[in-house]
């Protein structure tokens, strides 16, 4: 099962995210994956003030994973730098605590992410146009997209 929603503004993305933000509760994994410059720390951005964090929200390339406090707390990895490594960065706690984790660059720790998660790829389709597909796995994440749709 696949959800799909095109977007025609940096507005939209916002929208989306934040109406998704709504939705999550302690525990929630969503991947992102798209293309550098797809819109992945944007959506996350969005999302993150969806959640109530009023800090400012960047890429944490460098740092692997920068946390938040808001309605609930967030996790935001980018583990692009972690391609062909297996180094454990305490994945338990990480998705089994109480924040919402999101995940850039996420099928590099695939064998790491929860059995039950929101997938979402974001494909650029020019300056302003994206087209988001999600692919819930897991009935709790069906129901979160059906509820979001």
């Amino acid at each position: 099962m696949e959800f799909e929603k095109e977007v025609r503004s940096l507005e939209e993305t916002q929208s989306l995210a934040q109406s998704l933000a709504q939705l999550l509760e302690a525990q929630d994994t969503i991947t992102l994956e798209g293309d550098l410059g797809a819109g992945k720390t944007t959506f996350t951005q969005a999302l993150a003030k969806g959640l109530g964090i009023t800090r400012t929200v960047n890429s944490p390339t460098f740092t692997i994973m920068k946390q938040y406090e808001g309605r609930l707390p967030f996790n935001h990895l980018d583990v692009y730098r972690l391609a062909d490594s297996d180094e454990d960065l305490g994945w338990e706690e990480i998705f089994y605590g109480e924040a919402v984790s999101v995940v850039e660059w996420a099928h590099l720790i695939e064998e790491y992410l929860p059995n039950e998660r929101l997938a979402i790829e974001i494909y650029r389709i020019d300056n302003d146009k994206r087209k988001f597909v999600l692919k819930p796995i897991g009935k709790r994440y069906e129901q979160l997209c059906e509820e979001l749709f």
